[in-house]
């Protein structure tokens, strides 16, 4: 696999389970640029509501989101790779509003496969429980946000090689 060099900051995103945090490192790699997990950057405060089953409410989301657009930020011209839920139109517009050349690979798939690897994921503080909030909260892509949607069906080569050649078709980022 050639690895490809891009000055993007690339956020995957999506619901629970879709692995994000699989496909993220692997993509990184793969476009020759650093990779941040989303995770690390929620407080103590909403980790502990997530591993309750409690959903985050939109005041909890926002200085997660904030230092995740940080990051983005300081990778600006540089390329990365973030994981990030970013469900909500409205949280991708923070997003951007830190980072304005951020582009999202969105990893879409069924209800039933993402709630089938859920299932067999160890160590993970989100519950199976949360995955219908999840769903209920996504607004995906819209046509005027700068990224692709990927599909999550196969091994996460397969998912990582999708990923990358979608992105060779978008612009280059503005800085």
């Amino acid at each position: 696999m050639q690895q490809l060099h891009t000055p993007h900051v690339v956020v995957v995103m999506g619901v629970a389970g879709t692995g994000k945090t699989t496909i993220g490192p692997l993509l990184a790699a793969r476009l020759g640029v650093p990779y941040a997990e989303g995770d690390d950057f929620h407080p103590p405060a909403n980790i502990a509501k997530m591993t309750a089953g409690t959903p985050l409410t939109d005041d909890d989301r926002w200085p997660w989101l904030d230092a995740i657009g940080g990051w983005a930020h300081g990778r600006a011209g540089l390329g990365g790779v973030v994981s990030s839920s970013a469900l909500k139109r409205s949280y991708r517009d923070r997003l951007r509003a830190a980072a304005p050349g951020v582009v999202f690979v969105h990893l879409t798939g069924s209800r039933e496969l993402i709630e089938d690897r859920m299932s067999h994921r160890q160590g993970h503080f989100m519950p199976t429980a949360l995955l219908d909030s999840q769903f209920a909260t996504l607004q995906p892509l819209e046509a005027d946000e700068a990224g692709v949607a990927v599909d999550v069906a196969g091994t996460p080569e397969e998912i990582t090689e999708r990923a990358a050649n979608a992105l060779k078709g978008l612009p280059e980022p503005v800085q």
